[in-house]
């Protein structure tokens, strides 16, 4: 039997597959094309933009200093704090006006349940925003 023959007894069926060889060629030219064009689309036009006085939208939030100390001792903004007043400090702080961000630096030794009872005392005070100020390491 030869390879293109067009005997036919019966036993062919049609051919029920897809090539996909020209699929994969078309695919991988226009990827190409992308790849080259792409660039060109982040040149902007250059756009003389008129200069006025406007407040700024994105305003920076307020950033609220705590401190914790190798002995426990808490500091806001650079001030001992007593732990009986550190709520309400952080409730008065909280109430002046905004949602202000709260950076906490604990020290090292400092025992996980003294930072606790901090973010605790913060959390009542409806401060929702703490970010943990570390350092990169060495």
């Amino acid at each position: 039997m030869a390879f293109g023959s067009f005997d036919n007894n019966g036993a062919s069926q049609p051919m029920a597959e897809i090539n996909t060889t020209p699929l994969v060629d078309v695919m991988l030219v226009l990827l190409v094309i992308f790849i080259i064009t792409a660039p060109l689309f982040h040149e902007a036009l250059p756009v003389d933009l008129p200069r006025v006085a406007a407040r700024k939208l994105d305003e920076p939030p307020r950033a609220l200093a705590l401190a914790i100390d190798a002995a426990g001792e808490v500091f806001l903004d650079g001030q001992p704090v007593e732990r009986a007043a550190l709520a309400g400090r952080l409730r008065d702080t909280a109430a002046r006006g905004g949602s202000p961000e709260v950076h906490l630096r604990a020290d090292r030794g400092t025992r996980y349940e003294r930072v606790a009872e901090v973010l605790a005392a913060a959390q009542s005070a409806g401060l929702t925003r703490i970010a943990f100020v570390t350092e990169p390491p060495r």
